[in-house]
């Protein structure tokens, strides 16, 4: 069964390409704001100093070199924005009538030809978060079986038409 792929491509109305997924949760705001923070689902180990200004430490991604980033917004449970290898990461973290909570996840990309590949990175990142979510273990965005669903996704995305034509990391290269 082919992956379903739930991100869009779109412009922001200051012009900057952004793709953005979203997710929704059978838990409270502070309990998806929390799972933000689980390790496992995001790609690179993340430490926060949590307020306007702080920084934020990527270690661990075996396609990025280790890097720190600044935090442009931490307003729990609501939202999270930071800089991470040239390009604003936003998660938003909105209460919805059902009793369940939706994750909004905004990459504001550097380039628009990371569209396709950066959507499929994050749609094998949010695949692990809602196992998480549902109280599964998870390998991560890196194990094995995760470049497989990477590929679908992005194979999906350049058919859809999302930009393409950034390089791609790792040993599936192409």
């Amino acid at each position: 069964m082919p992956a379903e792929l739930t991100g869009s491509f779109l412009a922001l109305d200051d012009g900057r390409p952004a793709v953005v997924l979203a997710r929704a949760y059978a838990r409270p705001p502070e309990g998806v704001w929390s799972l933000l923070f689980e390790p496992g689902w995001f790609p690179a180990r993340a430490e926060f100093e949590l307020r306007p200004g702080g920084t934020v430490r990527f270690s661990g991604d075996p396609n990025q070199p280790d890097s720190t980033g600044l935090v442009l917004a931490a307003e729990e449970p609501r939202r999270l924005a930071f800089e991470w290898g040239g390009d604003e990461i936003r998660l938003d973290v909105t209460e919805e009538d059902s009793g369940r909570t939706r994750l909004t996840l905004t990459d504001v990309l550097a380039d628009a030809e990371a569209a396709a590949r950066n959507a499929a990175g994050w749609e094998v990142c949010l695949t692990a978060l809602d196992a998480l979510a549902r109280g599964e273990s998870t390998d991560g965005p890196h194990a094995a079986d995760a470049e497989a669903l990477w590929r679908e996704c992005y194979d999906g995305y350049v058919e859809a038409g999302f930009p393409s034509g950034a390089p791609v990391p790792g040993p599936g290269e192409g």
